[in-house]
């Protein structure tokens, strides 16, 4: 979608709520497109290039003051839009890779690690920044920087964090040539300790997912 379609044309590109606009919509294209499966071998290194740029978004939001909506009860901006197929997409493109674990929150002591899927989470993220969207292309400017700074807090922030950690770590594994650990049968459904990380690790070679995820190891 282009600048003229997205924002008024007397905005001043340099206003903060245009630059978070543009970084939402960028990501929000971006994800769709890495959905359609046409380039699935870069889709890992351009998923880490996306959520890095919209944290980085989600940073600047965080470092704000507190932003107070123009009207005191949120507009209704209607049902959101269904992402059922986009994370099915996005299951598939990442199937060797869309599981992993995840510490909800670093600060609570003796928390075990829970399962995880990178397919869920950017859907979930999507729908947060969706909803704002909404409100920004309704005119609602306030309102769409007062809801994607607290989604940011309460949701997307946490959710895209986790998933830039996992997508770093499988650029990282492979560019170090260290084979990655398979949890094997594991889904989000089931809890995820210690011991059953150590019992359902299997291995998995790097040469397993550097080719479908157009990855490469140092020769």
């Amino acid at each position: 979608m282009s600048d003229a379609t997205l924002h008024e044309t007397a905005q001043d590109p340099d206003d903060f709520a245009v630059q978070i606009a543009d970084q939402v919509e960028s990501f929000l294209v971006a994800v769709m497109e890495v959905a359609k499966g046409d380039e699935p071998d870069s889709a890992v290194p351009f998923l880490l290039l996306e959520v890095s740029q919209l944290l980085l978004a989600g940073g600047r939001l965080g470092a704000h003051e507190d932003i107070v909506p123009d009207e005191r009860y949120e507009p209704d901006t209607g049902p959101d839009a269904d992402v059922d197929e986009l994370r099915e997409n996005l299951a598939r493109l990442l199937e060797p890779i869309d599981v992993y674990s995840e510490v909800f929150d670093p600060y609570e002591p003796r928390k075990a690690p829970v399962p995880a899927r990178i397919s869920d989470d950017l859907t979930d993220v999507i729908t947060d920044l969706r909803h704002g969207m909404a409100h920004y292309r309704a005119g609602r400017t306030s309102e769409a920087l007062w809801w994607w700074q607290f989604s940011y807090f309460s949701n997307w922030g946490s959710t895209a964090s986790a998933t830039l950690r996992a997508l770093q770590s499988i650029v990282a594994h492979v560019r170090l040539n260290q084979p990655l650990a398979e949890l094997d049968g594991l889904d989000t459904d089931q809890g995820m300790g210690d011991e059953t990380l150590e019992i359902e690790a299997g291995r998995v070679m790097v040469e397993e997912i550097a080719g479908p995820l157009g990855l490469r190891s140092p020769q």
